[in-house]
This record gives C-alpha cells, structure tokens and sequence, in this order.
C-alpha cells in the first residue's frame, strides 16, 4: 500500500496518475474500436444508434463513479490516518452499497429507456429501435460496471492506481475482439456490440475482485464483512453525492446537447458520435489528474500536510496542460485519417473534420481547472465541482439553444458551446481556489467509531 504523504509531490503525482491515465485511454481506445467496427460493418444508422445512448447511459455511470469516488476518499482518508479497521470497514460498506445501486440501476434503466430515447433525448424514428436495443442490453450489465468502480477506487484509495490498468487492459481485449465476432462476424449489428461491453465489463469486475483479494490481505473479505453500515454510507453519501450530481449535471447536459444534435438528422448524429469520441482523448489528462488529486489530497488531509496540497495542486495543473496541448497538437494534425476510421459519408466527414478541430483548441481549457475537482473532492468539499459543473453546462445547453439556427453559428454551435462553458467553469474554479474557503470544511472525522 502506497503513501503521498511523503517526498516530491509531483513525483508521486505522476507516478500515480501514469496507469490511471493510461487505464482511460485503454477505455476510450476500445470505445473508438467498438465504433469503428459497428460505423464500418453495421452501417451509419447502428453507429448513430451507439453514439446517442452515450449521454443517457452516462448518468448510471455518474452513480458508479461518484459514489465510487466518495467511498474512495473516505478510504484514503482513513488510510492516510493509518487506520486499518475503518480502511477494511469502509471498504466494506461500499462494496454492497455500490452492488445494491448497481441492481437498481439496471431496473430503472431498463423500464424507462423508451420514454427517455423517445421523448427527452428525441431519437429520430430511423434508428429508435436500434438505440432501445444497444441500451437496454447495456443496462443488463451495470451491476458489473457499479462492481468494477467500487474496486477500483479501493485500491486508488489505498495508492495502487496500476492495477486499474490490469482490469482495463483485459475488457479491453475482450471487447475488441468480441465486438470483431459479433458485429463484423457474426453481423448482429448493435445487438453484438452491447454483448460485447457487458461481457468485457464482467470480466474486468471478476478481475479486480480476484486481484484486490489475493494481493492484500486487508481485503480479504467474508460474508460477515459486507455489513450495511450506516455511519460509512452518510460518510460516502456526503462526498459522493456532489460528485454523482456533478456528473448527473454532465449527463443531462450532454443529453440536451444529444437532442439539439439529432433534430439536425442522422448525418450530424453520426458526425457528432466520432467527434465526440476524439473529444474523450483530449480529455483524458485532466479526468486523470482529477482522479489523482483527489488521492493525493485526500491522504495528506488525513496527515494534516495542507501545504502538500497546494503545492502537488499546482504541479498537476502543470502537467495536465502540457499533456493536453501534446494531444491536441496530434487531434488537430491527424483528424483527417481517424474520421477515415470510421466509415463516415463526405457530408458527416466535413462535420466532423470541424467538429475535431474546435475542440482541440477549446478543451485546454478544461486541463487547468478540472483536475482541481479533485483537490475540493479529497478536501471532503465535493459541492463546488458540482456547482461549477452545473453552470458550466447551463451556459454550454444555453447557447445551443438559443444559437443553434442562428446565420452566425448555426449546426457548429453543438461543438463551439464549449467555449462559453468552460470558461465559466474556469473563473468560478480558480476563485474558489485562491480564496482558500476550500481548506476550511471537514466532512470526514476521522477519529470515528465506525
């Protein structure tokens, strides 16, 4: 088990976030795969179909990682505490807390996929059936992803970000090559590539399990040990809850946005799935960085090294901006042979071609204040990324709105809108930031009797 509370921050920073961040790309490498394969073999319609039940389907992941996360911080703190009784109880509560959710999940997903496809997200009628089809085998397997999240932020909590990249690295794998079975093979179409997400999300939870058990002993758990504890789960409640609603925000956002997008046909749908897909690499650095503050502040919290904070704050903030305009710059230079990938028509091709473009240049702006997020989230005040998050996406749905027909704009505002968001979203971080009000509350006492 790993301390940050001890040596050159950004060392340990780096050192950590390395597996978080490549454990994302893997992620978004086979996402990109599983686009790929059903854009090329099973038609545009199936790849708009895959690419709208993305901004629904990310609130149930927003109930996995927040909760996740929070279950997370309440670990860390703990641990950096050097308290191994509340880190294993902890650990404990959380894992049924997040398998209970995982059931619920999948129940809800399933009964009001239609009315959410259909009327708030607005899926055109040419591929509502293939989207309904795609999501609710998707929904068949949340339990494993609710699983997966609640392992993984165990182990981060405790400073073992590598293994993270083990369990991806074999969903990966498998989906790649399920998705190459089922939909190029065995031509199943959107059917085959929600076989293949459950089934490589199954094995990532088995692995992280196996993993978590045999390597420390902590965790070696018993039936008795699953207790639903209430005083664990208000904890994980109260820094999980900002953090789910923050990406709930983020997935009624992005669902509007979705719905913007389809009322220009299937066309943009498909452009707008690829772009988006690019966009998810540009942010990888700084969702990683988040991850890893979070930890990082969350432990030396627990130490009682506030000056660690800040200054492994600032070192992160550093790293995340030269590694987004490095991507960037390869985004912006390669955009022309990726949307080749894909199998799109000249018409969605020319979309898409800007659509990569302008967000390479406009999410630099979001490596200098999302990695902050996990400063406030590790500090126990998960409410401002929240907040932020929600203006954020208010003024970005705004402008799609009210701009989308506009003759200055018009379709472009459904990737330009980030201009606008993000930079609401950086002057309301900052400020927080350099106010220092974030170091003045405490929602973790760590000298509990759990």
């Amino acid at each position: 088990m790993n301390s940050m509370t001890k040596g050159t921050p950004w060392v340990h920073i780096l050192k950590f976030s390395m597996p978080v961040l490549l454990g994302l790309l893997l992620q978004q490498l086979y996402n990109t795969v599983d686009a790929i394969v059903v854009g090329r073999f099973a038609g545009e319609a199936s790849l708009s179909a895959v690419g709208t039940t993305g901004s629904f389907s990310y609130l149930f992941l927003a109930i996995a990682t927040g909760f996740a996360s929070g279950c997370g911080v309440v670990i860390a703190q703990y641990f950096g505490a050097e308290n191994e009784k509340q880190v294993k109880q902890s650990a404990g509560t959380g894992i049924l807390f997040l398998m209970v959710l995982g059931v619920v999940s999948s129940i809800i997903s399933i009964v009001v996929s239609r009315p959410a496809y259909s009327h708030l997200v607005h899926v055109p009628d040419d591929f509502l059936e293939l989207t309904l089809v795609y999501f609710r085998i998707y929904s068949l397997g949340l339990i494993f992803q609710f699983g997966y999240n609640i392992f993984s932020s165990v182990l981060r909590a405790i400073g073992d970000s590598a293994a993270t990249l083990y369990f991806l690295l074999i969903s990966s794998v498998i989906n790649i090559i399920l998705d190459i079975i089922f939909v190029a093979g065995f031509n199943w179409g959107v059917a085959g590539a929600a076989v293949a997400t459950v089934i490589s999300q199954a094995a990532s939870f088995i692995a992280a399990y196996f993993y978590m058990r045999i390597k420390y002993p902590i965790f070696r758990f018993t039936l008795s040990d699953y207790k639903w504890n209430n005083k664990i789960i208000i904890k994980t409640i109260k820094i999980g809850l900002p953090m789910t609603l923050q990406l709930a925000v983020i997935s009624i956002g992005l669902t509007l946005i979705q719905r913007a997008v389809n009322e220009f046909g299937q066309v943009m749908t498909a452009s707008f799935t690829v772009g988006q897909r690019m966009e998810m690499y540009l942010n990888l650095p700084c969702n990683a960085f988040q991850t890893t503050l979070a930890t990082y502040t969350g432990q030396n919290i627990g130490a009682g090294k506030i000056d660690r904070v800040k200054s492994g704050a600032k070192q992160t903030v550093l790293i995340s901006l030269i590694m987004t305009v490095l991507i960037s710059i390869i985004v912006w230079f390669s955009a022309d042979m990726i949307i080749e990938l894909f199998g799109l028509g000249p018409e969605a091709a020319k979309y898409c071609l800007a659509h990569i473009r302008a967000v390479a240049l406009i999410n630099i702006v979001l490596s200098v204040y999302v990695p902050i997020f996990g400063l406030f989230q590790g500090a126990g005040y998960s409410i401002l990324p929240m907040v932020v998050a929600t203006c954020a996406l208010f003024v970005r749905v705004s402008v799609t709105y009210l701009l989308r027909y506009s003759p200055f704009l018009g379709h472009t505002i459904v990737w330009w809108n980030g201009i606008f968001g993000y930079g609401i979203g950086f002057t309301i971080t900052w400020s927080f930031y350099l106010s220092g009000l974030w170091n003045r509350n405490r929602n973790i006492n760590l000298t509990d009797d759990l």
